[in-house]
């Protein structure tokens, strides 16, 4: 075993030495515990103090496991894996004539080719302190985020694969250190991942947007395959939700910037509400009231209503001298009652189908841009749409809108509308990539066919909403992206309110298939 006891930081610099030197080939050498100092880029900010049992197995048996430092320009050391370890190894040392042991030195692999290196230092600690039981999800998160950010590319795509992270989410760790410290713990104890924290923190002003999270969580996990599936269902939900929530606050406050009340969409218990809707009332002589004649009032108001778009109100027409029309609006009944639950369940299902377009297509994009050949299925499918030509493909195809393609085949178009281009001549075309670009041709259509949950319906000829009243083909799409997201370890899952709109196509595909087989 070598011996040192001051780095020598000539014999191999930051730019001569891999970054991603093998430890297992390098050589530990002895040094003194007392020249090395915690490494400023070591990973574990909280907890470093070394625990009364790690104490005891040092001064009994030394530090068994190499810590790795790289050299300081003072002569000392830093440790950036191992501090705890080394640390206990200066104790056992401060306390050895005392207590009848002898001093030991501390074995340690001096990394030379560190220096200078302070991301990838600090992304090697990350990786040994998550690995081991103790290190709070916050310096996790903090550690990850900062040695990304002083990353070239290259490295941040080979630390961010290492870590389980998608392309882009170090941007957002930032974010995820603000969560307190109760909802860290319980995240990383539920089993999220530093991707999926990350995610967390962008809906947690969601209400139980966490709780939510989990169970989707806890749903992958007990299904076959893994996956995530539900968890990239519920996520979209949430951030559907949060659009939502903002809308309206955006809304209150151009009401607030205006300087008109909102009025509260329930008045206390025992209390008459006095408001009235400009649509049933008008001035003394008779005429209508509107906003623009209506803002003189000092009862002008308004309450927003489901898209969050303000109904102009009086909140006390007989104190201001407005009459009600000739046919005032009749007392609510329990059929008005009705309308407004139905009201409110066609805005929850027509959200969650727009929320649901979000992982479909990420499921999409994976299939089409993946190095795996496409599944028969799906470009049977696409064949089979290609040679019958149903009627909203053509409409489609007539349209000649390039988004949805090109963004599945990862092709960036023209950002001016007055640049035409032919797709064609963007996307690169080898053999062995046809059916991906088939099938991603297929695919754009449907979702522009799919992208407004209400429709008309021929037959009936009256509106239709898409989660109660697809079309066959419309079905047939999202059962196929079901069965192969289910063939892809459970990698897409259908969401809610489209597992309801293919439930009656399942019966029938079913019946066929009794039929058949009698």
């Amino acid at each position: 075993m070598a011996t040192a006891t001051k780095p020598d930081s000539a014999d191999q610099t930051a730019e001569s030495a891999p970054v991603d030197a093998d430890e297992a080939n390098l050589t530990a050498v002895l040094l003194d515990p007392d020249t090395i100092a915690r490494d400023e880029c070591n990973a574990r900010e909280h907890d470093t103090e070394p625990d009364a049992d790690l104490i005891n197995s040092v001064k009994a048996v030394g530090v068994q496991d190499p810590v790795s430092v790289r050299p300081r320009p003072d002569g000392t050391y830093g440790a950036f894996k191992g501090w705890r370890r080394t640390q206990a190894a200066q104790i056992a040392n401060a306390t050895a004539e005392a207590e009848g042991h002898e001093k030991r030195q501390i074995k340690a692999y001096v990394r030379a080719d560190m220096v200078g290196r302070d991301a990838w230092t600090r992304f090697l600690s990350l990786i040994e302190n998550h690995q081991r039981q103790g290190m709070s999800p916050k310096d996790t998160l903090k550690a990850a985020e900062l040695s990304l950010i002083g990353m070239d590319e290259v490295e941040q795509k080979q630390a961010a694969r290492a870590l389980g992270l998608k392309r882009g989410t170090g941007k957002r760790l930032g974010r995820a250190q603000q969560l307190d410290d109760a909802t860290l713990r319980r995240a990383s104890a539920g089993g999220m991942d530093l991707e999926q924290i990350a995610q967390l923190a962008e809906v947690e002003d969601v209400p139980r947007a966490q709780d939510r999270l989990l169970r989707a969580l806890a749903r992958d996990e007990a299904e076959e395959g893994g996956g995530r599936g539900h968890w990239d269902q519920e996520l979209a939900l949430l951030k559907a939700e949060q659009d939502d929530r903002t809308a309206r606050k955006e809304a209150v406050a151009a009401l607030e910037k205006a300087e008109i009340p909102l009025l509260p969409t329930q008045v206390p218990y025992g209390e008459k509400d006095t408001a009235r809707p400009l649509s049933e009332l008008t001035t003394p002589l008779g005429r209508p009231l509107y906003e623009g004649n209506h803002k003189g009032c000092p009862g002008h108001s308004a309450r927003l209503d489901d898209e969050h778009q303000p109904v102009w109100y009086c909140a006390d027409p007989s104190e201001y001298g407005h009459k009600a029309r000739p046919k005032p609006k009749p007392e609510k009944t329990a059929e008005d009652e009705e309308k407004a639950a139905e009201r409110a369940r066609t805005t929850a299902c027509n959200r969650a189908w727009k929320a649901a377009a979000g992982p479909r297509k990420e499921f999409v994009t994976r299939l089409v841009r993946g190095s795996k050949a496409l599944p028969e299925e799906a470009w049977r499918f696409a064949l089979g749409v290609l040679l019958d030509l149903p009627r909203f493909y053509g409409k489609w195809a007539g349209r000649q809108e390039a988004e949805d393609v090109a963004s599945f085949l990862g092709v960036k178009l023209p950002e001016s509308p007055f640049e035409r281009v032919r797709l064609s001549d963007l996307v690169a075309q080898p053999k062995a990539r046809m059916a991906h670009i088939i099938f991603a041709h297929v695919a754009a259509a449907f979702e522009r066919d799919m992208r407004d949950p209400k429709g008309w319906n021929d037959a009936s000829m009256q509106v239709r909403f898409l989660w109660e009243d697809l079309t066959p083909q419309q079905a047939a799409y999202l059962l196929l992206l079901e069965k192969l997201g289910h063939d892809d370890k459970g990698s897409y899952r259908l969401s809610e309110v489209e597992d309801q709109a293919v439930a009656p196509h399942r019966d029938a595909d079913t019946e066929d298939g009794d039929e058949s087989a009698a």
